[in-house]
């Protein structure tokens, strides 16, 4: 039988509308096998091969490889540590629908920890604390990017909407695999499949030289060591402490970036594990702007009391 080509396969998918079997009759590939190929694909690529019936049968895994958005001018907004919460609205989340509206981005990037994960952590209960149930987390992410969604295409139809996976995101896969692999791929066990306005990956470059992901340097100074090790603009979420630090070399003036969180730092998601300590946290979000394909200094959008945010010097209702 001839090798089919990475290419061949995919337009031989899209030609045959996304259906494995009339896929399998046709080139006489085994049915199991074509599935797997596709999902290596998918990964590869970073392309969705769509199947023919969505909303049964296997799912496609998060994608992943980079994420790249090629802009030359443009703004992107970037939150992260969400941590969504039944019944809660924060102040610097309605404050991020304020600067969607206010700013109609090329992207929205949601960089990781959308979903808590509270009651399937892999840490002990604490006390007799009660924690949302997954289906109730579900949900509150659902309500509040469901908003985003619909205020993005609101204002801008082609906004991006691209989600990098932070670690209380795999707590939900995590959990599954470890307890159900039996249940791989099939849909509904991926938290993507919950999600499909929002595109998957570990890493989104906005431009060749900014990249957004959740985390990878840790301590007081990660913003200062994320850029200076990666050698580009380096923008994270997963400390929460919303800051901007500019690093300079003989290739110019890049930034290390943490976007803080969307949540209340004093929120119900961390009363208990924080024991009412004091912490180095803020809530807001992080603006960029690119002129030429270059980052322009990172702008910050912080709570300054309930329903008011700070940006540029003013104080904005929410």
């Amino acid at each position: 039988m001839q090798k089919i080509t990475d290419q061949e396969f995919i337009e031989l998918w899209k030609s045959h509308g996304g259906n494995a079997k009339k896929l399998a009759e046709t080139t006489g590939l085994d049915h199991r096998g074509i599935l797997r190929r596709r999902r290596g694909l998918e990964v590869k690529y970073g392309e969705s091969l769509v199947a023919a019936n969505p909303k049964v049968g296997i799912s496609t895994k998060p994608s992943t490889a980079r994420k790249d958005l090629g802009i030359l001018n443009g703004t992107v907004i970037v939150f992260s540590d969400a941590h969504f919460w039944p019944g809660i609205h924060t102040t610097a989340f309605k404050g991020l629908l304020w600067a969607i509206s206010e700013f109609k981005p090329h992207a929205v990037i949601n960089a990781g920890d959308a979903f808590d994960g509270a009651s399937i952590s892999m840490y002990p209960r604490i006390g007799w604390d009660s924690t949302p149930s997954v289906i109730q987390e579900l949900k509150a992410c659902d309500i509040a990017l469901g908003e985003i969604e619909d205020t993005a295409k609101k204002v801008r139809s082609n906004t991006q909407l691209i989600w990098t996976l932070g670690n209380h995101d795999a707590r939900f896969e995590n959990r599954l695999a470890a307890n159900a692999p039996q249940y791989e791929f099939v849909k509904g066990f991926s938290l993507k499949d919950h999600f499909p306005a929002w595109h998957p990956c570990w890493a989104c470059w906005p431009t060749e030289n900014t990249i957004v992901k959740h985390r990878w340097k840790g301590g007081v100074h990660a913003t200062h060591n994320n850029t200076v090790n990666a050698g580009v603009s380096m923008v994270t979420g997963h400390l929460h402490s919303l800051k901007v630090t500019p690093f300079d070399d003989y290739n110019g003036t890049r930034y290390g970036v943490d976007t803080g969180t969307l949540a209340d730092p004093s929120g119900p998601q961390f009363e208990n594990y924080l024991e009412l300590s004091p912490t180095n946290w803020r809530s807001g979000f992080a603006i960029l702007t690119f002129h030429d394909g270059n980052l322009l200094w990172p702008e910050l959008v912080h709570t300054w009391s309930e329903n008011k945010i700070e940006f540029r010097g003013k104080i904005h209702d929410v």
